[in-house]
Formats: C-alpha cells, structure tokens, sequence
C-alpha cells in the first residue's frame, strides 16, 4: 500500500515537472537562435548598410555647408584683422550644419521630414522639388547609396570588431574629404587633423598597427609628399598640390603604419595618373587647370585599409623581394 501511493506520488510528481524541464531548453534554444542571429555578418552588414544611407544624407550636408561655413570664417577673421565691420547678413544669419533646416534651393520652400528619406524619397519625387518641381541632384542619393555599400564592404571585412567601429569612422570622413575636394580643392583640417589623432591614438592599443609604426608613419607620410611638392616648385615654379594632401598621406600614415605608405602613394598616383590624361584627351580638360589629388588618396587610403596586406605581399612578390 505504502510502496504504491509512492509510485503515483512520484508519478504526479513527474508529470507536474515535465513542463518545468522542457521551458529551459526552449530558452536555451531561442537563445542560442538569438545569438547566431546577432553574430551573423550578414545581418550586421546590413544593418550597417541602412546606418550609411542615413549617414550618407548627413554627410550631404557636411560636404554642401562646411567649405561655406569655412569661408565665412576667413572673411570674419579677415574684417577683423583689418578692423572691418563685416556684412549684417554675414554676422546674423545662423550657418551652421544644424541651421538653417534644409530647403529647396529654387523655391526655398523647407523640406520635410518625410521628403528627406535617404534615396527612397528622391525616388518618390522623382527627382523634383514637390513644391516648385526644382529637379534635385542626382548627386544626393549617389552620395547616400555609396556611403551604404562601402559601409556595408567595411562591415562585411572586419565583422563584429572595434576595428569595424573606426574603420566605418574613418569611411565616412574619407567620403566627406572627396567630394569637398572635387567641389573646391580643399581638404577641411576640421576633419583631417581629429582623424589623424585618432588614428595616433589608436595606435597606442593596437588597433590597426602599433605606436611606433603610427608615429614614423604620420611623419613620412607628410615628409614624402610635402618633398614633392618642394621638388616639383623648385623644377616648375608652380604648386602641383595642396598641404591638405600631405596631412591626409598623413592621415594614413597614422591609421595603417609607415609599411603601407608605399601602396597608398602608387595606387593613388596610378589611378591619378590615368584619370587625369583621360579628362584631358576624352573631355578636353584644360591641362592648366589642377586636378584635385585627394580624391585618388583618400580611395587608395581606403583600399589600404581593408585590402593593403594582400597589396603589399603582392607588391614585394612581383618585384622579388
């Protein structure tokens, strides 16, 4: 009697269990479906990817506002310097990349939030203002769906690391660097200089090199290329390029070590070289008129950046050493 009360006690007991024993390992298993999911390279590309194109419209405005944010800051420095009262539109209109709010360059009409969807809205509009049919740029939406896909590459490259945190930092100021470039020849020092720095500083927890191949490498970098430019001055008696490409070689320099140095100036040159005869055989560009060099260092920087070990191996391979 005793032993069979305790057999139905002990069976109650394990019916009453069995739901308590299968919960955790359906936990266990949500979460190791979690997991796998966040770990995906696929999905944190993409997720990337969508950052990019909103990074990508801010990005327009960084390249629009800050040459003319710049110049209004000389003309300012200059009124003062010669004691001159500068223009009231100058001194009270707020300028900044915050304000004004943006707004269509034909009617002034603002644009709203939901007309400044990165590409998804241009495509809407069809490329026109909604207010007057202004046509907008083709450039905007390129400028944002370039930003994704090479944000998603850097993603896709370094995966779940803090190298794919700066690495999509540095990106996202080498887009910003190019086409201030191509619009007015200038390489902003508020953006070279902190992301030289950064990369110095980087490089004392060995993110991309270590602090002694950084520190040579800032310094050669600017070295190397501000050489060249004396030697070509003294040769011609003209300027070939700016001090904004000596601080972005060393830029690079910082970031990637001295040992890529070499890569970065051959790629850029290269691609420098056969664009540039391109646009004065094919398009009739003016051979007197300068070509901007950072764009083809800021794309050879970049490539160095997630390919430049493979280029360099294959660089020594090919010439034996």
């Amino acid at each position: 009697m005793f032993s069979n009360a305790g057999a139905k006690n002990d069976n109650i007991a394990l019916t009453t269990n069995a739901p308590t024993l299968e919960r955790p390992l359906s936990q266990k298993t949500q979460m190791q479906q979690l997991s796998i999911l966040l770990n995906s390279t696929a999905l944190f590309s993409v997720l990337i990817g969508i950052i990019g194109l909103l990074l990508g419209s801010f990005l327009n405005v960084v390249i629009y506002r800050l040459p003319i944010m710049m110049q209004r800051g000389w003309r300012k420095e200059c009124a003062e310097y010669l004691q001159i009262t500068p223009e009231a539109s100058a001194t009270e209109e707020s300028f900044n990349l915050v304000l004004p709010l943006s707004r269509c360059p034909g009617c002034n009409t603002p644009i709203k939030p939901y007309q400044n969807i990165p590409l998804i809205s241009y495509v809407f509009l069809k490329g026109k203002c909604a207010t007057c049919g202004c046509h907008i740029s083709m450039r905007y939406p390129i400028i944002e769906a370039f930003t994704a896909i090479t944000s998603m590459i850097v993603a896709w490259h370094f995966g779940y690391t803090p190298q794919a945190f700066f690495a999509l930092l540095l990106t996202w100021s080498l887009i910003a660097l190019i086409f201030i470039d191509v619009d007015h020849q200038l390489l902003p020092d508020s953006i070279t200089l902190p992301m030289l720095w950064l990369g110095m500083c980087l490089s004392l927890f060995n993110v991309f090199t270590d602090a002694h191949a950084s520190i040579i490498g800032a310094v050669a970098g600017y070295t190397a290329l501000w050489s060249v430019f004396q030697l070509f001055k003294l040769v011609t008696g003209k300027e070939g390029m700016g001090y904004g490409d000596f601080k972005l070689l060393a830029l690079f320099g910082a970031w990637l070590g001295w040992q890529y140095l070499p890569i970065i100036i051959l790629l850029s040159s290269l691609v420098g070289a056969v664009i540039g005869l391109g646009m004065i055989v094919f398009v009739k560009h003016d051979h007197n008129v300068p070509i901007p060099f950072g764009p083809y260092l800021a794309a050879a920087g970049w490539i160095a950046l997630l390919w430049g070990s493979d280029l360099n191996q294959l660089y020594l391979t090919t010439v034996g050493l």
